[in-house]
């Protein structure tokens, strides 16, 4: 006798018919869950890394003008326009960056002649989408900083 094989025709019309169209809507609900998170890490780095990017900028173009200032005066007048452009440029807030300027070898005025200048510029990213309920918003917040180092011409402030 010749073995069977196995029926390769359609189930029969009462076979169970709940999962009818129900791949759709699992796709459209995993989707959504697997898209969000995704989405809001997107706008979140991309958040950090303008003003990281802001940050960089901001310290390496200030060492340069205070490092190529006439005297101190005009140092501290292009440090603030480079500074305000930076966080308009980058859409900082203002009361969140803090400027320092440090000089090596330490001791003396700074900036002066010779010296190596370095300016570190730090800021606070707050993250989107987080209320500033209770310090919320502070307590979700990145820090960023950034250093550049510039050399202070030999003849700088003579006149």
């Amino acid at each position: 006798m010749l073995p069977r094989r196995a029926s390769t025709e359609c189930p029969p019309a009462d076979h169970d018919l709940a999962d009818r169209g129900s791949a759709a809507l699992e796709f459209i609900l995993v989707g959504l869950l697997l898209l969000v998170p995704i989405v809001y890490l997107v706008i979140a780095l991309g958040a950090i890394q303008e003003q990281s990017l802001g940050a960089e900028s901001g310290a390496r173009h200030i060492a340069r003008a205070v490092a190529t200032a006439p005297d101190e005066a005009a140092a501290r007048e292009r440090a603030e326009a480079v500074l305000g452009s930076i966080v308009a440029e980058y859409g900082m807030d203002a009361g969140d960056v803090d400027l320092a300027v440090t000089c090596a070898p330490a001791g003396g005025a700074c900036p002066r002649a010779g010296a190596t200048l370095t300016v570190t510029v730090r800021t606070r990213v707050a993250l989107p989408l987080v209320p500033p309920i209770l310090g919320l918003d502070r307590a979700a917040s990145i820090p960023i900083e950034a250093s550049s180092a510039q050399r202070v011409s030999r003849l700088w402030g003579a006149s």
